[in-house]
């Protein structure tokens, strides 16, 4: 992350991440509007966030973009102490409208449009995932300039790309959330869904190559009902440290087939494909690990099944 050394009228958004790659990107995305609407500096906390994360042990994973904002220092992460003076604060300005906060967490999964209107004077303290286009729609072109990814420059990435490129090519992610042997499971995307949207895209576009992304890429080959010479599975980029280079080969691609994961939601949003087809699940799940088809998630132009 380059710094950005820019003079304002002493007001900033202070902006706490958290979450994978996915969710980073929409925490920065409504944080990003905020301060450009309002003339002030983002600072981003790209620390506090993981402190506790001892579940996904999950890293601050933005470096990889065109980001210039600056780090928050220790003062603005509410260093010593910052659990209980967090929480202090996030309970004090709830007495107050949501329009008079200095400090906004996100109340509900669904589109907040209150977020839109917010007008401040000196610091703002903003959490939340805010998973929605509609946070900074308006400001689309900023976003996706900030947004670029810094291409992976070893051989193997370079000729996937150079493959992408050369043919029809739809990134198809499959997202596991849970054991997918379990009988119970439910936060997957079914194999049934798979099977459409395959049906649907070679409808739409034939003779296209699959590209398939995948936390159990061995899992993924097995229920994706495509014949081996139209399938290449990447398999190489392991880690959190390499998630940005999945996602820079999948938004090269010319059509997706999304999971109900914010991973591939912005995979495919990211592409500068004018025809792109997106398809993607239509399930609505509001709670749980894969929250998924809540109000103003899904684009209006994406196809849902």
């Amino acid at each position: 992350m380059r710094v950005l050394t820019v003079f304002y009228m002493n007001k900033k958004v202070v902006l706490r991440v958290f979450g994978g790659l996915g969710n980073q990107l929409f925490c920065y995305a409504a944080a990003r509007r905020l301060s450009i609407v309002n003339n002030a500096e983002l600072l981003i906390d790209s620390s506090s966030g993981f402190k506790y994360d001892s579940l996904y042990k999950r890293s601050y994973q933005l470096e990889n973009f065109n980001i210039l904002s600056n780090k928050a220092g220790k003062r603005y992460r509410f260093e010593p102490f910052s659990k209980i003076r967090r929480y202090i604060l996030r309970r004090f300005n709830l007495l107050f409208s949501f329009s008079n906060r200095s400090f906004i967490q996100q109340e509900s999964i669904g589109f907040d449009e209150r977020l839109l209107s917010v007008k401040f004077n000196g610091v703002m303290y903003i959490e939340g995932y805010w998973q929605s286009e509609g946070y900074f729609k308006d400001i689309e072109e900023i976003i996706r300039k900030d947004l670029n990814i810094t291409p992976p420059l070893d051989r193997a990435n370079q000729k996937l790309k150079r493959h992408i490129d050369k043919v029809q090519s739809v990134a198809l992610h499959v997202r596991y959330f849970d054991d997918p042997t379990a009988k119970d499971s439910f936060n997957n995307a079914s194999i049934d869904y798979y099977a459409r949207a395959i049906k649907m895209m070679d409808d739409l576009h034939p003779n296209s190559h699959y590209f398939i992304f995948s936390d159990n890429p061995k899992q993924a080959l097995n229920v994706i009902p495509l014949s081996r010479d139209r399938v290449t599975c990447i398999s190489h980029n392991t880690g959190d440290v390499n998630a940005y280079a999945d996602l820079w080969l999948m938004s090269s691609c010319k059509h997706f087939i999304t999971a109900n994961s914010t991973f591939s939601w912005w995979g495919a949003w990211l592409s500068a494909n004018s025809e792109k087809c997106i398809i993607t699940p239509n399930i609505a799940y509001k709670k749980g690990v894969s929250a998924w088809g809540f109000d103003g998630l899904i684009p209006d132009d994406w196809i849902k099944i």
